[in-house]
């Protein structure tokens, strides 16, 4: 479930004593009906309390001075309605939490600011764009760009919202949770606006980001912790700007969160597990490469053993670098060719290989290894040869898998303790490397797809 964020949140200040805190409300339409309240811890989530809504719709639900932060209360309709933490009492009333129309605040001080900010803010986001279509068409129209008074009446007006939402935004408690959690949501929610409609604000916006602080426990229990990484590195990727101008830029940033993250170890590894993880499934290998070395070059802090390993391959395998050769014993199964004559992975002669390795047991494999197949012909003829380097622990098992794979299979029945999969530092399926005849590693792709792309744009364009 995907939660998303609606217009309410209930919060309160500080300074408040926590002996006996409490959400209490009405929920009319949801009688019997167990209703829980949910908490954020960095990337995930936890259950804070439970209960069950009497026949009158009543309910209430305790927290204590650690869950401190953003919560949101779920039913069975799962429509998630969010809250704020922070000592003070609660209530709201209503029919369910999944009509919204309905939730009214009954108490609750930061909470009415907030429900003010939410109604008028996207009403402001909707404003500012409007006037930022017609600026463009009263600047390149000619039939309306000889008009100067709109245009400088549209650029007051514009003006005129923005100072309006920061004059709000200025005007909140000092030291209440809501004067922290607005900005940093607005900040995140407006990402593709800006890329889209306000180019010009991106440099600030990509600022803003870096200054934020992924320790602070105010951030990592305000469900934003996620968010605010994928916004962060979204914006970008889609500034208008070069591939290599945002490999440039995403260092800056990730040096911009070591500088707080080497003072939290627990941080620093949670945010670079996600943080690289999204990298590669974005194809940015530059940046997620960037990343791998400063974490393992970082000496103030431990990275986890299963995050070190995952990263080491980048040290050891990174582009440029050149692959152990794959040398093949008597234990081996080799298929698609006289074992006799394909001793070790140098006795190939094509301009490129594709080493893949991968398992029967693996889900992802059974993806991606059809889709190789598929295109092997094409790939084979265009020079490029395709290794498998199977984790299969059962002959049997492994023969019958590959009996239709038209390209070279290798497997020792060694699976994690198998010495190719350790040079190569595999440590999940499928790993992927794109070598050239020298054995020099010029692509670590994630996906077959990619490859594809890249046989495409290199060796059929190449060869135009």
């Amino acid at each position: 479930m995907k939660l998303k964020i609606i217009p309410l949140l209930i919060s309160v200040f500080f300074s408040y004593d926590f002996n006996a805190q409490s959400i209490t409300g009405s929920l009319s339409l949801l009688s019997n009906q167990q209703i829980k309240l949910e908490g954020f811890s960095g990337l995930k989530t936890y259950s804070i309390s439970t209960t069950t809504i009497d026949e009158q719709g009543n309910f209430k639900l305790s927290y204590s001075k650690e869950d401190i932060g953003v919560a949101y209360l779920i039913s069975a309709d799962e429509k998630p309605l969010f809250v704020i933490l922070s000592g003070e009492e609660v209530e709201i009333t209503g029919e369910a939490l999944s009509a919204v129309e309905t939730i009214h605040v009954k108490k609750g001080k930061e909470n009415l600011l907030f429900e003010q900010y939410a109604k008028e803010h996207p009403r402001r986001e909707q404003a500012l764009s409007a006037w930022i279509y017609l600026e463009k068409i009263y600047a390149v129209d000619p039939l309306f760009s000889i008009q100067k008074t709109p245009s400088k009446d549209i650029q007051a007006e514009k003006q005129r919202i923005r100072e309006e939402d920061a004059s709000f935004l200025a005007s909140l408690p000092k030291g209440s949770y809501v004067s922290w959690f607005l900005p940093n949501r607005k900040l995140v929610s407006d990402v593709t606006t800006i890329a889209q409609y306000r180019p010009e604000e991106i440099p600030l916006t990509i600022a803003a980001f870096r200054k934020m602080d992924y320790t602070s426990s105010r951030l990592y229990k305000s469900g934003l912790f996620k968010d605010a990484i994928e916004s962060h590195f979204w914006l970008l990727e889609n500034s208008g700007k070069s591939l290599d101008s945002v490999f440039i830029e995403m260092k800056t940033s990730i040096d911009a969160m070591f500088l707080y993250l080497v003072k939290n170890e627990e941080r620093l590894n949670e945010v670079t597990n996600y943080l690289f993880d999204l990298l590669e499934r974005h194809s940015l290998f530059q940046a997620s490469e960037y990343l791998a070395l400063k974490a393992l070059n970082e000496t103030s802090c431990t990275l986890n053993a299963d995050l070190s390993k995952q990263l080491e391959s980048y040290r050891a395998m990174k582009k440029g670098n050149i692959a152990p050769d794959i040398v093949f014993g008597k234990s081996t199964y080799l298929n698609g060719v006289n074992q006799n004559m394909f001793s070790r992975l140098t006795n190939l002669t094509t301009p490129y290989t594709l080493v893949i390795f991968g398992a029967s047991w693996c889900p992802k494999c059974k993806e991606e290894l059809p889709k190789a197949i598929q295109n092997y012909v094409k790939w084979r003829n265009l020079g490029l040869e395709v290794i498998y380097v199977s984790l299969d622990t059962d002959q049997a098992v492994f023969e019958k898998e590959v009996k239709s794979y038209p390209f070279l299979t290798y497997c020792d029945f060694l699976k994690w303790e198998c010495p190719v999969v350790k040079d190569y530092y595999v440590f999940g399926t499928p790993t992927l490397y794109l070598l050239n005849n020298k054995r020099e590693i010029i692509l670590r792709p994630n996906s077959i797809a990619q490859i594809d792309a890249w046989v495409d744009w290199v060796l059929v364009q190449g060869n135009k």
